[in-house]
Parts: C-alpha cells; sequence; structure tokens
C-alpha cells in the first residue's frame, strides 16, 4: 500500500475503470485515491469516544409548579384577553403624522421622481385602513399593511415599493406604539 494510501480511512473499490472515475469526481481534487481489489468499503478509522463535562450544580432547583386547575385557569383568561378596539381619532392624527413623515422622506430619494405623491396616497390609504379597522394598541402592530403596501405599489409599476414600505414600516415601529401610550395617559387626565 501506498504512503497516500495509508492516510484515506477506507478503501474503494469498483468493478471497472468507469466507475472509479465517476467516483473520483464526486471528490475533492485534492484527495488522494487508492483503489484495491474489488471488495466492500470498509472503514478503518478509529473514533474516540468523548466526553463532555459540564459544571456541577450544587443542590437542586426546585422550580415553583402550579397545579394543573390553576394553569387551566391562567390559560384560559390569556385567551378571553381582548385588545380594545381602534380609536378613530388617534388612527386620524396617526396617519397624518405617517402621511407628512412618509412624504418628507420619500421625497429625499430620487427614485420616485413626480410619482411621489401617489406613492405617499397609496401608503396612507393603506395604513389608515389598518388603523381604523385592526390596530388596539402595543403588540397590535402587523407587517401585513406594509406588506400590502410593498405589493401594491409594485402591481402599480412603481419604482421603490419595497423601499417606501421599509420606510413606512420603520416609521411605524418607532412611533405608533408610543403615540397611543400617550395619547391614552392624555384620554385618562
Amino acid at each position: 500500500m501506498s504512503s497516500s494510501a495509508s492516510l484515506l480511512p477506507f478503501t474503494v473499490s469498483s468493478s471497472s475503470s468507469s466507475s472509479s472515475s465517476s467516483i473520483a469526481s464526486l471528490l475533492p481534487s485534492s484527495t488522494p485515491l487508492c483503489f484495491s481489489q474489488p471488495r466492500l468499503i470498509s472503514t478503518s478509522a478509529t473514533f474516540k469516544q468523548h466526553r463532555f463535562s459540564f459544571p456541577s450544580v450544587k443542590g437542586r432547583r426546585k422550580f415553583p409548579t402550579l397545579p394543573f386547575s390553576s394553569t387551566k385557569r391562567f390559560l384560559v383568561r390569556a385567551a378571553e384577553y381582548k385588545f380594545p378596539d381602534p380609536i378613530p381619532e388617534f388612527a386620524d392624527a396617526e396617519t397624518e403624522k405617517f402621511k407628512s413623515h412618509l412624504l418628507q422622506k420619500l421625497t429625499k430619494k430620487d427614485i420616485y421622481g413626480e410619482s411621489v405623491e401617489e406613492i405617499v396616497g397609496i401608503c396612507t390609504e393603506i395604513f389608515s385602513t389598518f388603523l381604523h379597522s385592526e390596530y388596539g394598541g402595543p403588540g397590535t402592530l402587523l407587517v401585513l399593511p406594509f406588506v400590502d403596501m410593498a405589493d401594491t405599489l409594485n402591481e402599480q409599476g412603481f419604482p421603490g415599493g419595497p423601499i417606501a414600505a421599509r420606510a413606512a414600516i420603520t416609521w411605524a415601529q418607532n412611533n405608533v406604539d408610543k403615540d397611543w401610550r400617550e395619547w391614552n395617559k392624555v384620554d385618562k387626565k
């Protein structure tokens, strides 16, 4: 056996030269091949078992458990929680903020050209519909209206639909929940 053959953990058998060339084409060019008499592929590599040691924990920690009935009541209460209904006045005020921000942001970009007003109009309409029908406070801001914005702009052939939708969702993530909290603080006083 040659010195290159001892580097391989196995021997490759073949019954014809065509199958040996197909095997050679599957291996990287730097891997040496050693062909012996026709026989099954056998492994000669030995595997060592490694044991991993983990730091021992002195004393077992017991985590508090709730009886099944308490857990069930907790889950039922979570399922019964309903988010507040959308507030139309808040939706109107937030839509105006959104529109002015998006108009200011998109006018800075050259890719929209003269269609900035139309793009902002489409995005504002979708955002307003979402705020009036689905947004009920923190935790209810969804991605779907912004996906709809990008899809609608692309379908109508406007340039930069995904960029406009990204600008819209960035503003919404940074402002809508915060503005809703402020709106409700003022409302309660």
